[in-house]
Parts: C-alpha cells; structure tokens; sequence
C-alpha cells in the first residue's frame, strides 16, 4: 500500500478516484461517468452526434426522462403548443433513435429526471452521475459525485462516457445539534446559503456533515445537496448510511439479495475517513435555524421569517448595498420591512427540490381543514409520487384548500411548459432558485419550504408555520 493510500481521504476523494481513467499535465482528469442522465434539454447534445454519424457509447448508461417541458395539467400532446410538444417527442425520436431507456411522457414512472433517478434506484453509492441540467447535485445525498454538465460535455459523455475534469477543493459544511420542531432540509440549506452566500462554495466538492444532517430523511436529504449548487459548489455530498441503505432496497433498478449485501459492504467504506483534512470547514447549530424565506433575487438574500428586510442605507460593502437596492426595487419591498407582512398573490408546491412524498404530506399536514386565500398549483415530482399521494389522500386536501392537483413536471419552477406566475404577481414557493423572471417575466419568488408555503397560502403572507403548527395541536 502507498503512502497516498494511507492517507485518510473524504468521501469525495474516495469516489472521484475510484472513477480516473487517466490525467493530463495540466491536473485535468478524465472520469469515468457511471450513469448519464439525459431530458428533452439534450438534444443540443444529440444534434452533435448526428452531425458526425456517431451513436451513444453506453446507451445502458444513458436515461432519459422528460420533465422540464412536460405539461402538467393534460395528457395530450395534441393539446399543448406545437414547439412545447416538439421537444418532447425530439426527446423521445433521440431516445429511440440510440436505445436509450426513456422514462417518456407517457410513462407511468415519469417525473423531474431528479426524482425518478433515485426513486427507480438509478442513484446509488459511490458512482459518478451526470446531467445538463444543474441541480444533479441532488444524488450526492447518496454519496454519488454527482454534478450538472454543458451541452458539449454532454455530447462528449454520450461519445465516451467519460468527462474531463479539475478536481475541485473540498469543504465541510456540519451542521451538529437537534433542529427545533418545524424547521426542514430547505431551512437548514438556505440558512447555508445565507451564511457563505451565492459565490461562497465556489470551486468547491461540499460535504454536508454532523447529526442534524444524518437525522435527515432521504428526501431531506436530496434536498440539501440539490441546493449546493446555489451556493456555488461543484456538487454536494452526504455519506452512506442506514438511511441510504434502507431507501436503496427494493428500488427497481437497485442490487438484490447477495449483490445488495456485497454493495452495501462496499458503501461502508465510502464515509470520510477521521483525520481527513477540508480545505474549508463551516460550522452550524442546528438549534439556531429557523424557518427560512427569500426576499430578494438570490438565494443568498435568505433570512429568519421573524427578521426585516435589510436597508442599503445601514450596508458598508457598497457591492452588497447595490445588490440589496436591485432587489428590493425588484420585489417591490420596502427597507426594515418585516418579512412577515409581505402578501403574496400564489403559491407553488413543487420542483426538483420539494416535491416527494415527505414534501407533500408536509404541506398537506397545515392545509388539512384550512383554506388557502391565494390560487396555487401543487404538482408532485413524478406519478409515482403522485399516485401515493392520491392513494392517502393529500390531494383531496389540497383541492379541498382551493389548489390546483396537477400531474408531474418541472411546472412552475422554470416555466417551461406554459406554468407561470403572472408579471408583478409574488409567489411563495418551494423551487431553488428566485431570480429575476424566473418563474415568469416579472415574476417574484420567495423560497421556503412547502410546509411554509402551505402556512403562507392559509394567511396571504410570509407567515412562520410554527404558529399554525401550534394551533393544530
């Protein structure tokens, strides 16, 4: 054994170099990529191999799933606008065209290609995982290295199924302690982002750590490592463990029986070794998060329901002052006002982010017996969701609140297939991201958790789901 073996090594080096093929000059390496996930937003990707008369390399490493353009309020192709339907039949003449499995649109196990991944056991332990779309970083609560990718690196993966790549730095994020009752994954994610900022993971693999992250269910968890991306990182990771294990067995495309035992015997040696050194580390308390909202057009501007907006005025960084002013004048919020008194017009429960079973029971459990002031669309993350959902009767819940219970799809987080927010409307929702136009031209988004959001659809406003929960017990 080396003297490089020994060293103790995180859990991002273990699977990164499980996966070199070999490495350049210039520290670039070339990495073998285990599973390559593709959507109707490939087909830049596709036309490239056309262009040369080339076939996908590993097409049983290659998935399709149709999300960000799927309709969710009909099942008729015939029904939607002609470039919307285009796009997903391209996806699935591609598909066909090079014997890749597709989880299409008419598909009973579609849904957001960041839900079907790990609820079909695509998404196990220790590999590599790659997408064109940037929120992959969602597999990594598996401990998988798993990262969004450009059109020409998908292009290059579907020719190769491998990638070059820079190894990143490497940073702990460990978040130790018992949270409070009602705070979730999305609180403890966007409390992160808060803290670094947008920029602040940049060029770097994190590793999300400590006791308040294992005590995380797998959705908490896929959660978290979906929001690392909007932190700057490269990618977010969380060890293996019983929780992982339990999750994996009976997944449909999971090991079985002796192949399960022998996998999971493998996965236990994938958590950071003790002594293994970060180039950053970043310590939270679990006891100090709160419920967490966005105010402004980045997820960094996130802050406590009970705080106030910021005022430019009290800033001394004239960089942040600005961004500050950009955002309120956006948003259309005052300075020092109290996030709590911000009235929205919609809410959106839904996204790569938010949209499992855990998610929807959550909302389902403050709209029970309550009804929601403003419109809203609830749209699980794939059918199968979807139908486990209607099978314990959540959506009864949500249509009784006044929502809308629409099918499976990336929905309103992009806005894609024709779900918006209104120019000049505010939504309360459950998505990653709530930057200018976002959800819509002219569209406002403050993020939260779906619990959150169901407490804001019931009053109107940003309002602290702490207090319903309380007028329910």
């Amino acid at each position: 054994m080396t003297k490089a073996a020994r060293q103790p090594r995180t859990l991002f080096d273990k699977v990164w170099d499980l996966h070199v093929v070999t490495e350049r000059e210039d520290g670039a390496v070339l990495l073998y990529i285990d599973r390559h996930l593709v959507h109707e937003g490939s087909f830049h990707a596709f036309n490239k191999l056309k262009d040369r008369g080339a076939r996908v390399s590993r097409p049983d490493l290659t998935i399709g799933v149709a999300d960000h353009y799927v309709p969710t309020r009909t099942r008729a192709l015939g029904e939607i606008a002609p470039d919307i339907a285009g796009m997903i039949r391209q996806l699935e003449d591609n598909c066909r065209a090079n014997d890749i499995r597709l989880f299409g649109f008419d598909d009973p196990r579609q849904g957001i290609v960041h839900v079907v991944g790990p609820e079909q056991g695509l998404t196990l332990p220790g590999l590599t995982r790659v997408c064109g779309d940037s929120h992959t970083s969602t597999h990594g609560a598996f401990g998988a290295l798993a990262f969004g990718i450009g059109a020409s690196e998908v292009a290059h993966v579907l020719l190769t199924q491998c990638l070059w790549q820079k190894r990143p730095k490497r940073m702990r994020i460990t978040v130790d302690g018992v949270t409070a009752p009602g705070i979730t994954a999305k609180d403890i994610a966007l409390s992160i982002i808060a803290t670094i900022g947008a920029d602040g993971a940049q060029g770097h693999a994190i590793e999300y750590a400590g006791s308040a992250i294992r005590a995380l269910s797998m959705e908490g968890r896929l959660t978290l490592c979906n929001l690392a991306i909007e932190s700057g990182a490269r990618c977010g990771m969380i060890a293996p463990d019983e929780t992982t294990f339990a999750y994996v067995k009976g997944r449909p495309f999971a090991p079985e029986t002796d192949m399960l035992d022998r996998a999971i015997a493998a996965w236990r040696n994938l958590p950071t070794d003790e002594g293994a050194t970060f180039d950053r580390e970043i310590m939270l308390r679990g006891m100090d998060i709160a419920p967490t909202v966005t105010w402004g057009i980045s997820p960094e501007d996130a802050l406590p329901i009970g705080a106030c907006v910021p005022d430019p005025a009290d800033l001394d960084d004239p960089s942040r002052a600005s961004h500050v002013q950009e955002a309120l004048d956006y948003m259309g919020l005052t300075p020092g006002q109290a996030l709590d008194t911000i009235r929205i017009d919609r809410v959106f429960i839904g996204s790569c982010t938010n949209s499992r079973i855990e998610d929807l029971r959550a909302a389902a459990r403050v709209l029970a017996s309550r009804t929601a002031r403003v419109p809203g669309l609830v749209s699980p993350g794939s059918h199968l969701v979807k139908q486990q959902a209607e099978q314990e009767g959540l959506d009864r819940i949500f249509i009784a609140a006044g929502l809308d219970w629409v099918g499976s799809g990336c929905s309103m987080c992009v806005g894609m297939n024709g779900d918006l927010v209104p120019s000049g409307e505010r939504c309360a929702s459950t998505t990653n991201r709530n930057f200018k136009g976002r959800q819509g031209p002219g569209a406002r988004t403050h993020l939260m958790s779906p619990a959150m959001v169901a407490a804001a659809a019931v009053t109107g406003h940003l309002t602290d789901v702490r207090v319903l929960m309380r007028s329910n017990a």
